[in-house]
């Protein structure tokens, strides 16, 4: 009997593009674990101010670094990162967190501390009994997953994000945060080659989702 696919979707794109929304409508959609990277480097960005590290102090985030132990905990279908036993809350969109997330982000050795437990994230929702993996970021379509299933990029107009962020409560400044993660030597923000190109400026997140889902549901088949 053949065993079912499974899935690595991959979604990269700047901040307030539309990525963790359709990844949360994608990953219910297909039963698919929801992994937001996003969320992982702001969790590691407080934890390193937790300790007093500090970006432009690398024996500091090495010294931090050392002494991080990453799991996994699975709520419904979101991979949620535990660092050293405990789990974020709120203080990962402080203002702090938004201030320093992109310049921790920027140090390769934290970058590749990572990288390893991000890529895991396909083991747990194979563990979990899911159909696949939709992961969200900055790189996983070019560092994380090159070899995904499906790969999408999302951006849009920058006034249109400012709006967004305003929206929902956010204080970061997109595009100085873009701007940041683009010109970082390692890893940086930028299209994958060959993913699926998607401008959000002006359709609902549902009609993004959609045309997402149109690519992905002939693989699968029957939800």
């Amino acid at each position: 009997m053949t065993a079912p696919p499974f899935i690595i979707v991959a979604i990269d794109g700047g901040a307030a593009s539309g990525k963790s929304t359709t990844a949360r409508v994608l990953s219910e959609r297909f039963n698919l674990l929801h992994s937001d990277t996003g969320s992982y480097y702001r969790a590691v960005t407080a934890e390193m101010l937790r300790r007093g590290a500090a970006p432009a102090d690398l024996v500091s985030v090495k010294a931090a670094l050392a002494d991080l132990r990453l799991a996994t905990r699975i709520v419904d279908r979101s991979a949620l990162i535990e660092i050293s036993g405990r789990t974020s809350g709120e203080e990962i969109r402080s203002r702090e967190v938004n201030d320093a997330v992109s310049h921790f982000a920027a140090i390769p050795e934290l970058r590749g501390a990572l990288l390893a437990y991000q890529r895991g994230q396909a083991d747990a929702a194979r563990a979990g009994g899911f159909r696949g993996l939709v992961m969200e970021g900055r790189d996983i379509g070019s560092v994380i997953f090159p070899d995904a299933d499906f790969r999408f990029f999302l951006h849009a107009e920058p006034a249109e994000r400012a709006r967004r962020r305003v929206q929902e409560g956010q204080t970061d400044q997109v595009a100085e945060r873009d701007r940041l993660d683009s010109s970082r030597k390692t890893a940086p923000l930028a299209r994958p080659e060959g993913a699926i190109d998607i401008d959000t400026t002006k359709i609902s997140i549902a009609e993004v989702a959609d045309r997402m889902a149109a690519v992905i549901a002939p693989r699968l088949g029957p939800t």
